[in-house]
């Protein structure tokens, strides 16, 4: 009898001092080791791939973010500001929408088929918005010009990223109410237009987060 109890006795301390090494190793050691090569060998993107504007941070070139005016009272939606390239629809569009204001918190698809009538709703009415925002005194858009990024979310609907195709939609837009010139913002659209990774993988791609930022700047520097 008291073999056996000195034997599970022996057992118990065993398995507390595995569970008390384990947990230094594992909870401690570990996660601070991985930490302190992610700061040394790449802090920006540990740090979660932070982008700085006159030194202060605004926003990850991970996450897209909404470009609207402030809303007013009796304001439930809220208004694109257009002075700003505009991202693509987040998580749907419409109020019965998942997630309309890249909250990151709502992270997921709408999940309703391309036969869905909220869907086609929602594309028919984005597209027409799309047309009549992006349209000025000298240029007209076509609805056949607006991509399929412009009325439809990504996967997540986080993209913080749009295509050329879209950007190019919203130059002329853009110029007239910056009072720039279509050639100045086309320069902008091209030198932050990003390519397929390793020249294969995925699509071109241009991030609208850094791509206001530019504007801003070139915005700043006409004044």
């Amino acid at each position: 009898m008291n073999n056996s109890a000195a034997n599970t006795g022996r057992v118990l301390w065993a398995g507390l001092r595995a569970l008390l090494v384990l947990t230094v190793v594992c909870g401690v050691l570990y996660p601070l080791a991985v930490t302190g090569i992610a700061q040394v060998a790449f802090p920006g993107k540990a740090n979660g791939s932070e982008i700085k504007s006159e030194g202060k941070v605004v926003g990850s070139a991970l996450i897209g973010q909404t470009y609207n005016l402030p809303l007013k009272d009796g304001e439930e939606t809220p208004t694109p500001d257009l002075k700003w390239f505009q991202p693509r629809p987040s998580n749907g569009l419409g109020t019965n929408s998942v997630n309309t204001r890249y909250s990151i918190i709502l992270s997921g698809a709408t999940n309703r088929s391309g036969d869905n009538e909220d869907l086609i709703t929602w594309v028919k009415d984005a597209k027409a918005a799309v047309v009549k925002d992006n349209s000025t005194a000298d240029h007209k858009v076509k609805p056949s010009d607006v991509p399929a990024d412009a009325v439809t979310s990504s996967g997540s609907g986080l993209d913080p990223h749009i295509s050329p195709e879209y950007a190019k939609l919203q130059v002329h837009r853009i110029a007239e109410k910056n009072h720039l010139t279509v050639a100045q913002v086309d320069k902008l659209v091209a030198d932050h237009t990003d390519g397929r990774i390793l020249g294969f993988v995925g699509e071109p791609r241009v991030n609208v987060l850094q791509l206001n930022i530019a504007l801003k700047q070139l915005v700043a520097t006409r004044g």
